[in-house]
């Protein structure tokens, strides 16, 4: 990831050398002057800051995503390897007074939604991963992504279509990314055993996929903004350095017992490493009144 960050310039410190005669002698005093501090980076209020937030998703700039960093009081932008450096200057544009607000980063590969054609859960010629299972009134269910979804009527165990699983109820995408599918083949297994939990920056969490297994990582972000390069915005997603593929959209975001997300999209592979984006498990249980098991 090349990071480009704008740095205070301190003055530069002089030596100035003075010469004075004293009862006949000659003496040298050197002064040193004081090193000139750096300026205060100017800060930005809640309201100022939630303004750059907006202002960036209006500028509609394909391959980035963002979320403000109260940390540091500045709204994080990463761009994937599709946007250009008329791009970033739209979104500094955008910005106005408060581009100061932005710090703009680089990620390499293209955030895109990881849907991918081919253990998983198959269907009208994709392939995604089964998340977390849920019920509601005693009938069975599990969480996917939303823009799985969005294009499979039907999902079943293999891509030859032999066993049925049973039909998406509920698709969400763009704005979020959760869809609900129905178990109506009493045969298959459905187990449990985690609870619904809140992601922090900084937590040790894994992601499970049908293409890449489980892979390890870390929270680097919370509340970040999405626009992926093939269409779609999502917002308030979990931003993590684990890696993913096509096929692990859908897939379950971790902490031990704990859920956390539901794989949407990213960038970079399991090869290289990269940067990956996950739906919070809470607000899609909110919106199809389920429970996890």
């Amino acid at each position: 990831m090349r990071i480009t960050r704008s740095m205070p310039h301190p003055g530069r410190a002089r030596r100035v050398g003075l010469a004075a005669l004293a009862t006949g002698l000659l003496a040298a005093t050197a002064f040193t002057l004081p090193q000139a501090e750096a300026a205060p980076l100017p800060s930005y209020s809640p309201a100022r800051l939630a303004a750059v937030d907006q202002a960036v998703l209006d500028a509609d700039v394909a391959g980035t995503a963002w979320h403000v960093e109260e940390a540091t009081g500045r709204v994080v932008v990463t761009a994937d390897s599709t946007v250009s450096a008329d791009g970033l200057a739209k979104i500094r544009k955008a910005a106005g007074a408060d581009a100061g607000a932005l710090r703009i980063e680089r990620t390499p590969g293209v955030f895109s939604r990881l849907l991918g054609a081919g253990d998983a859960i198959y269907g009208s010629g994709y392939r995604c991963s089964l998340g977390f299972n849920v019920v509601k009134g005693g009938t069975y269910y599990f969480l996917t992504a939303g823009h799985c979804g969005n294009v499979v009527n039907t999902w079943y165990t293999s891509s030859a279509g032999s066993t049925v699983i049973g039909p998406t109820v509920a698709s969400t995408f763009p704005g979020s990314d959760y869809a609900l599918v129905r178990y109506d083949n009493t045969s298959l297994a459905h187990t449990g055993g985690f609870t619904s939990g809140t992601a922090y920056v900084g937590e040790p969490v894994k992601r499970s996929g049908s293409t890449t297994g489980t892979k390890s990582g870390t929270v680097t972000a919370l509340n970040a903004t999405v626009h992926y390069s093939g269409g779609g915005t999502v917002r308030g997603m979990i931003q993590t350095n684990v890696c993913a593929e096509p096929g692990d959209s859908g897939g379950a975001l971790y902490d031990g017992t704990k859920a956390l997300g539901i794989t949407s999209g990213g960038s970079g592979n399991c090869s290289t490493g990269g940067t990956t984006f996950f739906q919070p498990v809470p607000e899609a249980l909110a919106k199809y009144q389920v429970s996890l098991y």
